[in-house]
């Protein structure tokens, strides 16, 4: 059995990680500032994450290039993967962020606009490179909808599909986002989690309502997702990255300690 992972997640504005409720808008005001990227990389590191992931949110030209100077900063002082996302919208953004040291790159708007740019991703630098990320919202019974945008657009396509459909073209793994439970804590949504699992043979990442260490089981087990990220219960110090990985050994869910 391959080993689950735990990720924190730190979304990058204008240099600095901050954290909303779901998807929050830096112009509305609805952010809260949580501190230096670098510095808490490296923290997780040390707490022993089995990979980052940073989400630019800017999503600016200007942005990119401080997203880039992060990426620099971080692969000099911290050993785990890294994976970037947000405004990537070329083989050559792509190309950017490996060359400034990360191991993946995280698409979302970009591929629904123009999903060949997955294929072309994976056919220049390897699907383990390629990852699709899913922002999905909850729009009837067993039916999630697909957003773009920063969750603020809907695209009328079905998360399942979808995840099927990218997967299809390359990609080497899937970062599921529950909208509606996204900065919340009040745990996954287990049941979409499942269902994209089960519909894709590449790894599936959990994204949002992680607020307790029994959620990061639940979402792993029930989910049968193969990594969970969070960030609030990370950044504002209710649990550390061990923390996690030792209760979850003690649940008999195989990790990295």
């Amino acid at each position: 059995m391959l080993a689950k992972r735990v990720i924190p997640c730190l979304d990058v504005h204008a240099g600095q990680v901050t954290r909303g409720v779901q998807f929050g808008r830096a112009e509305a005001g609805e952010l809260r500032n949580v501190g230096d990227p670098v510095e808490l990389a490296v923290r997780y590191n040390e707490q022993g994450a089995d990979e980052m992931v940073f989400f630019d949110i800017t999503a600016s030209a200007f942005g990119r290039q401080t997203m880039v100077a992060v990426i620099e900063r971080t692969a000099e002082r911290c050993f785990m993967p890294l994976t970037v996302g947000g405004g990537i919208r070329s083989v050559e953004d792509i190309h950017a962020m490996l060359m400034a040291g990360a191991d993946k790159v995280s698409i979302n708007s970009a591929a629904l606009s123009n999903p060949e740019l997955i294929r072309a991703g994976a056919e220049k630098f390897g699907s383990q490179c390629i990852v699709v990320s899913i922002d999905a919202r909850r729009v009837g019974e067993a039916r999630w909808e697909v957003f773009a945008h920063g969750g603020r657009k809907a695209t009328g396509l079905d998360a399942v599909e979808w995840a099927v459909e990218a997967v299809g073209l390359g990609a080497g793994e899937i970062v599921l986002n529950s909208i509606d439970a996204d900065g919340t804590k009040s745990g996954f949504d287990l049941e979409v989690t499942r269902r994209v699992s089960e519909a894709v043979e590449v790894p599936v990442v959990a994204s949002g309502g992680a607020g307790t260490l029994e959620h990061m089981a639940e979402v792993l087990i029930q989910g049968r997702a193969d990594a969970v990220l969070a960030a609030s219960i990370f950044h504002f110090g209710d649990y550390t990255v061990h923390d996690v990985k030792v209760f979850l050994a003690a649940r008999g869910i195989e990790v990295r300690l």
